[in-house]
């Protein structure tokens, strides 16, 4: 089986389960646990940074309940970026929690025990992390989960919950499988760990779109077949998919990406690769090129794959942490990226001179995601 190009680039930041890193430009060092009251708002802003950094000097970490992958290095580097914005920020603290729930709450647990003042967390399982929040926040920890919904409510479990819009991610998708298949067919829905709100928020928007047709069958596993994120699941997954049933329309994923392993096995098989509907990257637009000539049904379409969505939590965090001024925006917004049969916004476009595992709808430059992945 052909391997995963997003598997094969791993930073080693994403392998630790702790490190420290000196932020940009910082040489100073924070004080012990912060307070987790909305100090933000009206604070008096550091002289030529952005307004959502304030003047205190603290320190941030930032958990992940999973690193493992290309995205997830992208996102964390677009993290680090935008905290090198800010000189109150005098260090960032990192840990990977390798998609098990236990060593993500220990995480958490962890970066409180370090003293940080600001966490921003991705609670990739969901309500499971949502005790180890409530303690990091009652600590006096400015605590920020971002883009999974652990559950809970802003001031009293955590500080803000700093979300994504999946579900118009999810109409988003279904408005285009309407348009462009409107016979109807067999979808097959993948998405992260169990009950993540992604996951679900997504399958929300996308079954407001398709159900009241009458026309599309969702496969597979109910609510959607569990991947973790992981390329390497991933291929087992669709992988198993593909061999268990015979007819597959469209493929909906919220990691496109992790999908190119598995896809060649439709044409092992003597089937095109169907209409796919997921997120950007670079690899999947290579795919794309590579095999559309020889796959009739093969059709692509994504959205911005959000690794910005770790900025605006970072922006919430340093905001409520050093007393700058916090953002205005909750949420993340991803806009429709890439479109294989309209070419609008943009059409499918492989940079050869790239990596694969760049997500070229990021604010961070493909190059500069090149040198991350290296």
């Amino acid at each position: 089986m052909k391997k995963n190009t997003t598997s094969t680039r791993v930073w080693m930041l994403a392998s630790c389960s702790l490190v420290a890193v000196s932020v940009a430009a910082c040489s100073q060092t924070g004080g012990g646990g912060g307070s987790a009251t909305e100090s933000g708002g009206g604070g008096k802003t550091v002289a030529g940074a952005p307004s959502w950094c304030g003047t205190k000097k603290v320190t941030l970490g930032l958990t992940d309940g999973f690193g493992g992958n290309s995205w997830r290095v992208v996102t964390t580097g677009s993290a680090k970026t935008e905290i090198a914005k800010c000189p109150s920020v005098t260090s960032f603290s990192y840990a990977d929690g390798q998609g098990d729930t236990q060593k993500a709450i220990s995480d958490i647990q962890g970066m409180v025990a370090k003293g940080v003042n600001a966490l921003v967390v991705f609670p990739d399982a969901g309500n499971a992390v949502l005790p180890a929040l409530r303690s990091a926040y009652k600590a006096g920890v400015v605590t920020v989960p971002y883009r999974v919904n652990p559950g809970g409510q802003a001031k009293k479990d955590y500080s803000v919950w700093v979300g994504a819009d999946f579900v118009t991610d999810g109409k988003n998708w279904g408005d285009w499988i309407v348009k462009n298949l409107p016979s109807g067919g067999n979808v097959l829905f993948l998405s992260g760990p169990p009950g993540n709100s992604q996951g679900l928020d997504e399958l929300k928007g996308l079954k407001s779109v398709l159900d009241p047709t009458g026309k599309y069958t969702f496969i597979g596993q109910k609510p959607f077949e569990v991947t973790n994120w992981d390329p390497s699941k991933t291929q087992q997954v669709l992988s198993a998919a593909i061999a268990k049933n015979p007819k597959i329309d469209v493929i909906v994923s919220d990691f496109g990406p992790s999908l190119v392993g598995a896809l060649p096995e439709f044409e092992k098989s003597g089937r095109s690769i169907p209409m796919i509907a997921t997120s950007d990257g670079n690899v999947l637009s290579c795919f794309y090129e590579q095999h559309k000539a020889k796959n009739p049904k093969f059709k692509l379409m994504t959205v911005a794959t959000g690794n910005d969505n770790a900025r605006l939590a970072v922006q919430w965090a340093v905001a409520l942490a050093t007393g700058g001024k916090t953002p205005t925006e909750e949420a993340f917004k991803a806009p429709v990226y890439e479109d294989s049969l309209s070419g609008k916004p943009n059409p499918v476009t492989c940079k050869k001179d790239l990596p694969g595992d760049v997500y070229l709808s990021a604010e961070m430059p493909g190059q500069a995601q090149a040198k991350l992945l290296k």
